[in-house]
């Protein structure tokens, strides 16, 4: 089950316009289908990373324009959502690749000139 810090996260996003009213109404749906930690701990696949964090920054002052964490099981959802942010150097398949593969870490990490801006997406 959700826990109150990320259902609290979720209304911080709609609070301070980072997504819709309807996008938060989404991600919380979302967490309300988590699979309980006892059913995960019994599968027989290897841990997931756990959050997705994005993290879009200003080159100039190098201060955070937005810094969204989502929970593993909504990545789905924030990805369709942060598609309408992202620059075009991001091919959002690509990185959908890379998180259905396993792969932790840093996975983008890119400079918009025109915007000056910085995107960074990892995986934890």
């Amino acid at each position: 089950m959700a826990t109150a810090e990320e259902r609290m996260e979720i209304l911080k996003m709609v609070q301070s316009g980072q997504v819709s009213a309807e996008e938060g109404a989404k991600l919380l749906e979302a967490l309300k289908q988590e699979t309980p930690p006892s059913a995960a701990m019994s599968s027989e696949r290897p841990p997931q990373p756990r959050r997705l964090r994005v993290r879009v920054s200003d080159l100039e002052t190098g201060r955070n324009k937005v810094n969204i964490d989502l929970p593993w099981n909504l990545i789905n959802v924030g990805m369709h959502m942060g598609a309408r942010f992202a620059p075009e150097e991001i091919d959002l398949e690509e990185v959908m690749q890379a998180l259905q593969s396993g792969t932790e870490g840093k996975i983008v990490d890119v400079e918009d000139a025109e915007d000056n801006e910085r995107v960074e997406i990892f995986v934890e």
